[in-house]
């Protein structure tokens, strides 16, 4: 069944995306952090785009969201309405045939990229931005939200690749890892007081 595939924001309507698990994790500062984020776009007025579940953290960044009356924009694939349990009551439920349609989706729906802490999933959706965005297809920020270091082995794989001479330096300057919500907020508004194009 072919469905319209939504329009990119525009300008005005800035919008996050945030890739993030379908779990809590062990550590109680990651829920904290993703109740804060959805929280913080919601008074910001930005749109929040994810992957449409109200599971895990996930859940808890568009309940934040939804609960002080954020713009939501979720996409999930068929497969995983049941898995993921699919949150039909988002300001836009996108259902897509796959996984590569769902991240495609998103990304054209979004201004900034934020990877919260996530497992396989979200690794997946972490590297495939930094690759486009390593081979010039895009120039849309992508920001690690590292809670408590989660993501200290990711960044070091990333300079050990570099060290090892397989990619350029540039690679991680394309990342910017940030410590907590408040200083992902400033770099965010920053971002856009000087966003030209993101595409």
């Amino acid at each position: 069944m072919s469905r319209p595939e939504p329009k990119p924001a525009s300008p005005a309507a800035y919008s996050v995306c945030v890739y993030c698990g379908s779990r809590f994790g062990n550590d109680p500062a990651f829920l904290e952090a993703a109740r804060e984020l959805g929280r913080a776009l919601a008074g910001e007025k930005w749109r929040l785009v994810y992957g449409a579940g109200d599971v895990g953290l996930m859940g808890a960044v568009a309940q934040a969201n939804q609960a002080d009356g954020g713009n939501t924009f979720g996409v999930i694939p068929v497969h995983l309405l049941q898995q993921e349990v699919g949150k039909r009551d988002l300001t836009h439920f996108i259902v897509t045939e796959n996984m590569h349609e769902r991240k495609k989706v998103m990304f054209m729906n979004s201004d900034a990229i934020v990877v919260m802490p996530g497992g396989a999933g979200s690794l997946d959706e972490f590297f495939e931005v930094l690759t486009w965005r390593q081979i010039g297809l895009h120039r849309k920020p992508i920001f690690l939200l590292n809670v408590n270091d989660y993501w200290k082995p990711l960044t070091n794989l990333v300079n050990h690749v570099i060290a090892q001479g397989f990619a350029d330096p540039s690679l991680a300057d394309f990342i910017n890892v940030l410590p907590s919500v408040a200083t992902l907020m400033n770099a965010l508004r920053a971002e856009r007081n000087g966003q030209t194009s993101t595409c």
